[in-house]
C-alpha cells in the first residue's frame, strides 16, 4: 500500500501568534478552522500536495473528555518543551481505494467529523509524533485548495525529524520505510519541511518560535 503525506501539524502556543513568522517569510495563510468537542484549534498554511498546522488546546476540558483522551492532544501540547513530540504526521493514500490503515492503529472518530468518516490514529507513544491515517483524503482536495504563495514555493517533498529518542514504532519504522520522512537523533525534537526539491540550496531557521526549518 503507497501513502503519502496530506500534511503535518505542529503544536503552538494558545491563538498560535508563531503563525505570524511564518506569514512574515512569505506564506499565504489559510483559514482558520477550531475543532468542536476535541478542545483544539489551528492556523493553516496550504500547499499544492499538503498543510501545515500550528495547533493549539483552546479548551482543556474537552480535549481530555472521554472522546478525545486517547488521542492524548494533551499530553502532547502540554509537554510540547519537554519530553513529548510537538509533531503530528498525517498521511493519505496515494491510490483512493486503500482505506485499510497501513500500521497498527485505532479508530477515532471526532464530532466535528461527518459519518461515515474516520481516522486512524496510529499506535505510539508521545515521545514520538503523532501518526494519523486519513483514509478519505485525496491529493486533488489540496491541489484545489492552494494558492500561490508571495514567497514562491509550493510543494513539501521531503521532512526529516530530529528526535531526542529513537523512534520504537511499527507506525515510525512504516514512515520510514515508505519514504515519507528520515530521522536522525538529536537533543531536541525538530523537524527539517524540504520544498521543491531544495532548488534554492537556501536554509530558514524559525526557531526558537518554532521547532522547524525550511530547505528550500
Amino acid at each position: 500500500m503507497r501513502i503519502e503525506l496530506d500534511h503535518l501539524f505542529v503544536c503552538a502556543a494558545p491563538e498560535a501568534p508563531e503563525a505570524e513568522e511564518l506569514v512574515k517569510f512569505g506564506l499565504r495563510e489559510g483559514p482558520a478552522n477550531r475543532h468542536p468537542g476535541q478542545g483544539t484549534a489551528n492556523r493553516r498554511f496550504d500547499f499544492a500536495n499538503a498543510m501545515i498546522e500550528l495547533l493549539w488546546v483552546s479548551d482543556a476540558n474537552e480535549v481530555q473528555s472521554e472522546c478525545s483522551r486517547r488521542t492524548r492532544l494533551w499530553e502532547r501540547w502540554s509537554g510540547r518543551d519537554g519530553e513529548a513530540s510537538p509533531f503530528g504526521i498525517c498521511l493519505r493514500p496515494v491510490d483512493s481505494q486503500n482505506h485499510k490503515s497501513p500500521f497498527p492503529s485505532w479508530e477515532y472518530r471526532p464530532a466535528y467529523l461527518p459519518d461515515p468518516l474516520v481516522m486512524l490514529i496510529g499506535e505510539a507513544g508521545v515521545e514520538e509524533p503523532m501518526w494519523i491515517y486519513l483514509n478519505f483524503m485525496q491529493r486533488i482536495d489540496r491541489e484545489q485548495r492552494f494558492e500561490e504563495h508571495p514567497i514562491g514555493i509550493r510543494k513539501i517533498t521531503s521532512l526529516t525529524l530530529t528526535t531526542p529518542v529513537p523512534l520504537r514504532s511499527v507506525v515510525s519504522q512504516r514512515m520510514v520505510e515508505s519514504g515519507i520522512l528520515s530521522t536522525q537523533k538529536g537533543p531536541k525534537s525538530l523537524l527539517e519541511i524540504g520544498f521543491d526539491g531544495n532548488r534554492r540550496k537556501e536554509i530558514v531557521d524559525f526557531r526558537p518560535h518554532l521547532p522547524i526549518v525550511f530547505q528550500l
